[in-house]
């Protein structure tokens, strides 16, 4: 069947169109801007000459940055709090989910709880209580004060919540039915069945893990132990050159930082824009799947 466009939706369809185009270049231009800047020479950097395509290929600037001993050890930190951040993240998210998706009758103070979680959204304790309680619980400094402080996504939650709510309830009777206890059935049962919207958690757990500085500024004393974009923070925007060595300054003199900057923020960005097309279609069904309600 052939949809007869009238004028005014061929116009909507038109503007949607051009709209989105627009958006589009606006994310996409500014990345490859950045990567062609860390492809070009310094003296062409410097000059400006540098837009969407690289002047005086070279690969200088990546040659200095798979050099520089701060910024390998920044990405070290980085994969280990993803690595550490997300199983955390992934293992209460569904150990929290599982059991507010069950009805009052069968969990009954699941309505307290989720008041309490739904509560923490609309109100945060502000950042010198959650300082405070970093300092004091002795984690500061460490891995976990990038990890606990944000150890139990409420969004991400919500999102499994309601993805749990809606698979068939015959599946668990049946389980139950066999012998199973809660236990059984959420890792035998539940957990298969939720692969798109796990996939959906994971990657947003991935990506704000990975994309976090601000608290690698607050909770790190030392710049060694900061994770790849508080280091890209601190170098880039504040232009604090502290948590570089003498000799990478003095490498630095001979090369353009505008090329070396640009080389870090594409590296920084690269293992996001390589994971996503892989989840990006269990992240469409992820969102959607929950969402409706009967």
């Amino acid at each position: 069947m052939v949809e007869h466009l009238t004028p005014g939706r061929k116009a909507f369809f038109a503007f949607n169109y051009i709209f989105l185009t627009l958006v589009a270049l606006a994310c996409v231009l500014p990345l490859l801007h950045v990567l062609a800047l860390s492809f070009s020479s310094s003296s062409a950097a410097s000059a400006g000459y540098v837009k969407l395509w690289p002047v005086e290929f070279t690969l200088s600037s990546y040659k200095y940055v798979a050099e520089q001993k701060a910024f390998l050890k920044s990405i070290g930190v980085t994969l280990e709090r993803v690595a550490i951040g997300v199983s955390v993240n992934m293992l209460l998210t569904i150990l929290i989910a599982y059991p507010l998706s069950k009805e009052t009758g069968v969990f009954r103070p699941r309505t307290w709880y989720a008041w309490i979680f739904v509560i923490t959204i609309l109100f945060n304790g502000g950042l010198i209580p959650t300082y405070m309680i970093v300092k004091y619980t002795a984690i500061m400094d460490t891995i976990w004060a990038l990890v606990l402080p944000a150890a139990v996504p409420v969004f991400n939650v919500i999102l499994m919540l309601n993805f749990f709510r809606n698979l068939p309830k015959e599946l668990e009777e049946a389980s139950f039915m066999d012998g199973a206890g809660h236990w059984t059935t959420l890792w035998r049962i539940y957990v298969p069945l939720s692969l798109p919207s796990l996939a959906t958690v994971t990657l947003f757990a991935t990506v704000g893990h990975w994309n976090a500085w601000f608290d690698g500024l607050i909770f790190m004393n030392t710049p060694d132990h900061y994770p790849l974009q508080s280091y890209l923070q601190t170098i880039i925007i504040n232009q604090d050159f502290s948590a570089m060595a003498q000799a990478d300054l003095d490498s630095l003199t001979k090369i353009s930082d505008r090329t070396v900057k640009a080389a870090q923020i594409f590296l920084g960005s690269l293992p996001i824009l390589l994971v996503y097309p892989f989840l990006q279609r269990f992240f469409i069904s992820g969102i959607v799947l929950g969402s409706v309600k009967e």
